[in-house]
C-alpha cells in the first residue's frame, strides 16, 4: 500500500494542477473573446447568407480561432524567448494589456463593440464576397474573434506554469480551456440570429460587463505574478552578491 502512495499523491497533484490551470485559463479566454457579444456582430457580418453557409462560416472561423489560440498558448513564449523577452516581463505586459482592455470594456462597452464591428464589417460591408470563406480568417477570425488582447492573454497563460507544477499537466488544462472557449464561439456564431433575438443589445452588454470584471481581476493577477517574479529574482540576486566572498 505504501509503495503506491507516492504515485497516488503524484496523480492527485497532477489533477489539481490541470483543474487549477483550466479554472484560470477558461474565464480569462472566455472574457476577452466574449463569444456572445461577438455573435451579435457576426450576425451582421453574415447577414444575407443562407443558414448552411452561416454554419460553415462559423465552423471555419472557430477552427482558425482555435489554431491561433493554441499556437499562442504553446509557442508564443518560445518566440518571445528568442527575442530575449523574459517570462516575468511577458506577464507584466500581458497583465497590463488584459487589465486595460477589461477596464475599457467595463467602463464603455459601446466603444469596444464599435471597434469590433468595424473590424468585422470592414467599413460597413457584410461578408458577401463570392467566396465567403476568404473572410473566415481575416477579418472574422483575426482580429475580430482572436485579437491582440486574446493573443497576449494566451501567451501569458502559456508561460504561467508555476515551477513546482507539471508543465504538461498545466498545458493540458489550458488547452482544454481553449477548446471549450472555441466550442462556445462555434455554438454562439452558429446560432447568432437566435442570440440576437434572445439577448439583444442590453443583455449582451450586461454579459460583457460581467465578463470584463472577471477579466480585470485576471489581468491584475497575471500582472502581480510578473511583479512578484521580478522581486524574487532581485532578491535572489542580492543574496548571491551578499554571500559572494570579497
Amino acid at each position: 500500500m505504501s509503495a503506491h502512495l507516492p504515485g497516488i499523491l503524484l496523480s492527485g497533484s497532477m489533477v489539481r494542477t490541470g483543474i487549477s490551470s483550466f479554472l484560470l485559463a477558461f474565464p480569462a479566454l472566455f472574457s476577452i473573446v466574449n463569444p456572445f457579444g461577438a455573435a451579435l456582430i457576426f450576425a451582421q457580418a453574415s447577414d444575407g447568407r443562407a443558414p448552411r453557409e452561416i454554419m460553415a462560416l462559423a465552423r471555419l472561423v472557430s477552427f482558425y480561432s482555435f489554431v491561433l489560440i493554441i499556437a499562442s498558448l504553446w509557442f508564443g513564449s518560445l518566440v518571445l524567448a528568442f527575442f530575449g523577452v523574459t517570462v516575468n516581463a511577458l506577464r507584466v505586459a500581458g497583465g497590463l494589456v488584459v487589465a486595460v482592455r477589461a477596464w475599457a470594456l467595463l467602463q464603455s462597452p459601446e466603444s469596444v463593440e464599435a471597434q469590433k464591428e468595424k473590424q468585422a464589417l470592414q467599413g460597413g460591408r457584410t461578408v458577401m464576397s463570392p467566396n465567403w470563406a476568404d473572410a473566415a480568417f481575416f477579418p472574422l477570425a483575426m482580429p475580430f474573434t482572436v485579437g491582440p488582447g486574446t493573443i497576449a492573454v494566451a501567451i501569458a497563460l502559456g508561460s504561467g506554469c508555476p515551477s513546482d507544477q507539471s508543465f504538461w499537466t498545466y498545458s493540458a488544462g489550458t488547452t482544454v480551456a481553449a477548446i471549450c472557449v472555441v466550442l462556445i464561439v462555434w455554438a454562439a456564431y452558429s446560432s447568432s440570429e437566435k442570440l440576437v433575438s434572445m439577448l439583444g443589445v442590453t443583455g449582451t452588454r450586461i454579459v460583457s460587463r460581467l465578463a470584463a470584471l472577471v477579466l480585470l481581476c485576471i489581468g491584475v493577477q497575471i500582472l502581480a505574478a510578473g511583479v512578484q517574479g521580478f522581486a524574487t529574482d532581485m532578491w535572489h540576486s542580492m543574496l548571491k552578491d551578499v554571500s559572494r566572498p570579497a
